[in-house]
Order: structure tokens, then C-alpha cells, then sequence
């Protein structure tokens, strides 16, 4: 019985024009995705290259091109030399998963990975790696705020200065940068707690700060969010 050849769409990545490091460059990329589709008897519909661009975003007009012929049913599976050629954010890689590789509707094939979506095994390697990801994320996120807890812990002014403040040349005993008041934010916070306690919500707020000409830090409107960060930051 004859069985249908998977159709697979290539999908090659370099951050700069001239990368070829490590063997990432265009080339090798395309040249591996080829010897890998005659090996395993694959059928190798185009390969889309984006050229110069980072992996921090999906928003990549080759990749949605190859994400496209899945969609239109033109292929079966997209196909890279390795995870980080397609994503390095753990985000979005979850999101790919989740909106094309899950049930398998499509799969995900890479050949650096041993991932191959098609079989069991190949779904488990997925998850595992997607898995470890995230634990490595979520261990960092701990230990950054483990960190930054210890500092203020110890007196140590993280960030810029609040609204309502400025830091000045000075320092002082321990070594840190002393602060001093700016009147005009200090009323801008003022009135913020004014109405607060009013019973405005964040958003009203925000508008009547806007209206009477109050800005925030860096000059612009108020929003809702910065509005309650500056509440919360003084309410502490």
C-alpha cells in the first residue's frame, strides 16, 4: 500500500545578514533541511528564509509565509534545523504549539532537536524541552526577585526615582545617591490620593490628572495602570 509522502515547508532563520557562525547561516541551514527531507523520505514543498532578523517576535513575514502554507493546507509540517531558528521566547513557542502542533493537525519537525511531532515520542521531546523552558524562566524570575528583595531589604533604592522625587549627585554614608523632592510631582501625587480617597476609579483619575495638566514622569498622559502603580508604590 502506498502511503503519501509528508509534505514539509523549510523555515530558516540568521539574526544578521552575514551570520554564519556554528553553522546557522542561510546555506547550511537549507542545506541541512534538504539532506534531512531525502533521508526520511520527506516532501520538500519551499523553504522561507528570514535574513536579519532576531527571534524575539514572531512577527517575521517568511515565517508567517511558512505558518501560511500550513494553514492553506499546502504542507503538513514545517521544518527547521533547530528550536532556537524558529523561537527563543518560551511564550511564543508555547503559543506556536498550542495553535498549530497540538492534536496533530500539523507537525513540528527539527532536525538538530530529534523533534518530530508526528510520532509519540517526537510530542514528548516537545513538551519536555518546552517544559525545562519554563522551569529555567520561572527559576531566574525567583532568583531576580530573591535578589532584588535582599536589596531593599538593605536600603537600596532600586530603579529611578518616584514620582515626586529626583536623585541628586550626592551621596550619602552608605555610598547611596541622595534624593530630593520635586514640588510639582509631589502635587501631582497629592492629587492622585486626593481623589483616591474621593471614590474616583483609576480611570477617572487618570482623565482628571490628564485634564489639569498633571504628567507623569517622563511627560506623558495618565493611563489607569501608572495611575495605580504610583498609589500602590505610595500606600505601601
Amino acid at each position: 500500500m502506498h502511503m503519501e509522502r509528508t509534505r514539509v515547508i523549510g523555515y530558516v532563520r540568521v539574526s544578521t545578514e552575514g551570520q554564519a557562525d556554528g553553522g546557522v547561516s542561510l546555506d547550511a541551514q537549507r542545506a541541512k533541511l534538504s539532506a534531512y527531507c531525502v533521508a526520511l523520505d520527506l516532501d520538500l514543498v519551499a523553504i522561507e528564509e528570514d535574513a536579519g532578523l532576531s527571534a524575539k517576535t514572531l512577527d517575521r513575514p517568511a515565517l508567517d509565509r511558512a505558518l501560511d502554507a500550513l494553514r492553506t493546507g499546502r504542507a503538513d509540517a514545517l521544518l527547521i534545523t533547530k528550536l532556537d531558528r524558529l523561537t527563543r521566547s518560551v511564550r511564543d513557542l508555547g503559543t506556536l504549539v498550542d495553535t498549530y502542533f497540538v492534536g496533530g493537525k500539523w507537525a513540528l519537525l527539527s532536525v538538530a532537536d530529534s523533534i518530530d511531532t508526528r510520532s509519540a515520542a517526537g510530542r514528548l521531546v516537545l513538551n519536555m524541552l518546552a517544559s525545562v523552558a519554563q522551569w529555567e524562566r520561572e527559576a531566574t524570575a525567583e532568583r531576580t526577585r530573591d535578589a532584588l528583595a535582599h536589596l531593599r531589604d538593605n536600603g537600596v533604592k532600586l530603579g529611578g526615582a518616584a514620582l515626586g522625587w529626583k536623585r541628586t549627585d550626592d551621596s550619602d554614608a552608605s555610598g547611596r545617591r541622595v534624593v530630593e523632592a520635586v514640588a510639582e510631582e509631589a502635587r501631582t501625587v497629592a492629587r492622585m490620593i486626593e481623589l483616591r480617597a474621593a471614590g474616583q476609579s483609576l480611570r477617572a483619575i487618570a482623565a482628571t490628572l490628564t485634564e489639569e495638566g498633571h504628567t507623569t514622569k517622563l511627560g506623558g498622559s495618565w493611563h489607569a495602570n501608572t495611575v495605580r502603580r504610583v498609589i500602590e508604590r505610595e500606600t505601601a
